[in-house]
């Protein structure tokens, strides 16, 4: 019999499609397995199409109360919220590995090998300072699985090529020009995580002095402000990708582009799970767990207070003003080389 697997992964986007990197290992152990996914809605597009999962359930009471009541060979539990971690510990399974909660409601590792990743998460100094390995490593070791340099898995559709193919051709960009996506927030969870919108202005100026290369505006529904701001500082020297994308057809944006320049927001892991050259930039939280798999360039800042994992600073001059524009060039320019002379071979 097929072995009945259950990932729950509830959120936030970023997170959710970093952790499809543990499909293909999944798969590789347990080749004849049937894996549920357990997903927040806001995601659930990303993992829509994948070939890997083969049922999204939307999390709601009625999906929790019908998981309960099944058997699962497998459990999965790699969310730390108490939504996931309280359905972890109630539902039926052979094994579990991850996250559950205790008899007080307390977070507690399921599993020998969720201890360090447990530690992670009430140890400032081991996170911040000491720990060195990956979030696709931290989660294949508390699975119990050998992690690869396993790749995230995003499938797009005929629809969202077919959506930026149309936007390139209306805003006259061709394949034969360097198109440098500029993504400019970051969410609102953690202070100071993107450049101010000034600096931003300021960057694209310097990228189209130093490239030549067009600029593409990239962000969300929270970015509207934020760009409508930026687009009427900088005039003709970028184009607008919208904000009102859905999420594919903002990732089908993003595959058309040269390099992406991104903080570490959902933007960022969309270019890696299309294994485009990235330029991530780092003030309150960890570059080491992000692995670019050798597509780009980390650029973290000098502050000495960083990383902090804050959601609010009171600082006038924040890490993320720390950070050099002209290094951020230098990285897209050393990016969009090292792609060129991929393609040449």
């Amino acid at each position: 019999m097929p072995q009945k697997i259950l990932i729950i992964k509830l959120g936030s986007s970023g997170d959710v499609l970093r952790t499809t990197s543990i499909l293909s290992g999944l798969k590789n152990k347990y080749p004849d397995s049937l894996v549920t996914w357990l997903v927040n809605g806001n995601s659930k597009e990303l993992l829509e199409g994948n070939p890997n999962i083969d049922k999204i359930v939307v999390h709601n009471d009625d999906a929790v109360n019908l998981l309960s009541q099944e058997k699962f060979d497998i459990v999965l539990s790699l969310d730390k919220a108490t939504e996931g971690t309280r359905l972890a510990s109630s539902v039926s399974a052979e094994e579990k590995y991850g996250f559950g909660i205790d008899e007080k409601g307390g977070l507690r590792p399921l599993n020998e090998l969720a201890e360090y990743s447990y530690r992670l998460g009430m140890d400032d100094d081991l996170k911040f300072f000491k720990n060195r390995k990956t979030y696709q490593e931290l989660t294949y070791e508390m699975s119990g699985l050998n992690y690869r340099k396993n790749a995230y898995e995003l499938i797009l559709g005929s629809g969202n090529f077919d959506f930026a193919d149309n936007f390139f051709k209306v805003n006259g960009l061709n394949g034969n020009q360097r198109v440098i996506g500029v993504n400019t927030g970051a969410g609102s969870v953690f202070a100071n995580k993107y450049l101010k919108k000034e600096r931003i202005i300021e960057l694209i100026r310097l990228l189209k002095k130093e490239m030549g290369a067009k600029i593409l505006l990239l962000g969300g529904p929270s970015e509207k402000d934020i760009n409508g701001y930026v687009m009427k500082g900088i005039g003709n020297d970028a184009i607008d990708g919208g904000c009102e994308n859905s999420v594919k057809d903002f990732a089908a944006l993003i595959n058309r582009c040269s390099a992406v320049i991104a903080a570490d927001t959902l933007a960022m892991h969309i270019a890696i799970a299309l294994k485009k050259p990235v330029v991530a930039l780092f003030g309150p939280t960890c570059s080491r767990e992000i692995d670019l798999y050798g597509r780009g360039q980390k650029i973290v800042t000098t502050a000495g207070c960083a990383p902090c994992y804050k959601n609010k600073c009171n600082k006038k001059v924040t890490c993320m003003d720390k950070i050099d524009l002209n290094e951020i060039v230098r990285a897209v320019q050393a990016c969009v080389m090292l792609q060129t002379d991929t393609v040449s071979l």
